[in-house]
């Protein structure tokens, strides 16, 4: 789990591995024969594996900047993509890293926008642990208490696995559908 956890939060191929359900599910089986592990001691080691996994990322992104600098625009590299990370960064602050952690995909690539545009890594450090402790605080006591308060449910992964991961998809949906409708819109404009 802390292997999964450490990849998807900051490694470029770790996107797609289930950060949120798997948490959650840890949570769930936190203190029974599945995982006899104390739920703080949990939390706590699951968190360090965050904060190094978005440490890794920002790491890469730093490495990125350069090798793809001199290079000309292709497939993964975009001036414009940067340019949009800039603009996120000032409009969200660095914010972006707490909240960003509860969004599926976007977790894994914050860290490395982050270091190909050169955010202060003292910030960063310090965002970084806060949006890991809480994102992983979050989902796992979520997990716990559920576990808890219904002692059969773990008997409903597969579902419960479904719904988590339909539930974080949806903002990613929403974003999707309005960068989509605004493309259409502009593209109308043009027309026009």
């Amino acid at each position: 789990m802390l292997i999964v956890i450490f990849a998807e939060t900051g490694l470029f191929f770790g996107f797609f591995l289930p950060g949120d359900s798997l948490l959650f599910i840890a949570g769930l089986l936190c203190g029974t024969k599945d995982l006899d592990t104390p739920l703080i001691l949990l939390i706590v080691l699951v968190t360090i594996a965050a904060v190094l996994g978005t440490t890794a990322g920002y790491a890469m992104g730093l490495w990125a900047d350069k090798y793809f600098k001199p290079r000309n625009e292709n497939f993964f590299y975009r001036k414009r993509h940067l340019d949009m990370a800039r603009n996120f960064y000032k409009k969200y602050g660095m914010i972006a890293f707490i909240l960003g952690r509860f969004l599926p995909v976007i977790r894994t690539f914050i860290p490395i926008l982050a270091g190909i545009v050169r955010i202060d890594f003292v910030k960063f450090v310090l965002f970084n642990f806060m949006g890991a402790a809480i994102w992983v605080g979050i989902m796992i006591t979520t997990g716990y208490w559920l576990g808890n308060i219904f002692p059969n449910i773990a008997d409903y992964l597969t579902i419960l696995v479904i719904a988590m991961i339909m539930i974080t998809s949806v903002p990613l949906l929403l974003s999707w559908l309005r960068h989509r409708h605004g493309l259409i819109k502009e593209e109308e404009e043009e027309i026009n």
